[in-house]
């Protein structure tokens, strides 16, 4: 089943790639986001074809797909949906809820830090609990069901600054760099010519749960285990565990919910690579877009030039590896 998955996962990459050139990286993590549950944070400047690499893999998966501009003038119920009041043919009124653009598989929130926090705050029940409560009542969202949301980090003015209960809710926060030389003139050469490629779809609906199901089987050691909840207490600066840097240079670390995505995030990188048990390098892979948006550097961080990123990139580097002792052959 694992192969199969892993073929599935190829055959996706090539469907996506006749329209999206390069970006291997970011395609990889919106894979494993969706294998596992995840609603992704894409950041990158305008340009990089973020909008246009979501509205694809939607036409890949067989599934629906929804697209909310979000504006500083964006109320909640714009998003979640409103109760209308209706007249019947005898006269008697009710109420009746009609669903807003969040009742789909594929939410894309385009500029998602453009709209106040107020308007922010209507995804949270549905990213969390895939529910949205109007009124009295409480409606489930479609399965699956993910949200994946861009921003640009070069602008600050009317922008809103996702808050931190926000943010956390999702699994990556992944960066959009500029293409490479040799990609960026792939890119002019086939965008210029006028052509159009239409992606196939690859997985139904009910073939990506089955397929969670699946990634959540994936093994995973006392060792992977040991190192996540190592690694995550290490990024925390009142923590004993924590290295000097960390105490010197961080406000404040990731909660629980990053051990359990790292852990997610690596089953989902050993099922696409056809592997049954998760690996060291998995959870290290998976480590900068998990912790990248879920640790804060204080004023000494930046006085010394250095990132979030930076601060994780040396815990992976310092943070020991446990040891797996070998299986004794017997004589």
């Amino acid at each position: 089943m694992l192969q199969e998955f892993r073929q599935h996962r190829m055959v996706m990459q090539q469907e996506l790639q006749k329209v999206i050139v390069g970006q291997d990286l970011v395609i990889e993590q919106m894979f494993a986001a969706i294998f596992t549950r995840g609603h992704c944070l894409l950041e990158g400047v305008p340009g990089l074809a973020k909008t246009l690499m979501v509205s694809t893999l939607s036409k890949i998966l067989d599934l629906g797909f929804k697209r909310i501009q979000f504006t500083p003038d964006l109320m909640p119920s714009d998003i979640t949906g409103t109760n209308v009041l209706e007249e019947d043919d005898e006269g008697r009124r009710n109420f009746r809820f009609v669903e807003g653009p969040i009742f789909t598989n594929i939410l894309l929130a385009d500029e998602i830090n453009r709209t106040p926090p107020k308007t922010q705050a209507a995804l949270l029940q549905a990213m969390q609990e895939r529910q949205v409560t109007v009124g009295q009542e409480t409606y489930n969202l479609p399965e699956p069901f993910f949200t994946i949301a861009t921003q640009n980090p070069i602008e600050q003015e009317g922008t809103y600054p996702l808050p931190e209960a926000q943010l956390d809710r999702f699994m990556f926060n992944i960066k959009i760099d500029y293409p490479t030389l040799d990609e960026e003139q792939r890119i002019l050469a086939s965008t210029t010519r006028g052509e159009r490629h239409e992606p196939n779809k690859v997985l139904s609906a009910r073939a990506i749960l089955n397929l969670q199901k699946l990634v959540s089987s994936v093994a995973v050691s006392e060792y992977i285990i040991k190192y996540v909840a190592s690694l995550v207490r290490a990024t925390r600066p009142r923590d004993e565990s924590a290295p000097e840097f960390v105490k010197e240079l961080v406000e404040w670390g990731a909660g629980p919910r990053a051990g359990q995505f790292l852990i997610h995030g690596g089953k989902a990188l050993a099922a696409m690579d056809g592997r049954f048990s998760v690996a060291i390098e998995d959870i290290q892979k998976c480590a900068i877009p998990v912790l990248r948006h879920r640790v804060s550097t204080n004023f000494q961080a930046q006085a010394e030039g250095m990132t979030n990123e930076d601060v994780v990139n040396r815990l992976v580097k310092d943070i020991p590896t446990p040891e797996i002792p070998k299986f004794q052959e017997k004589g």
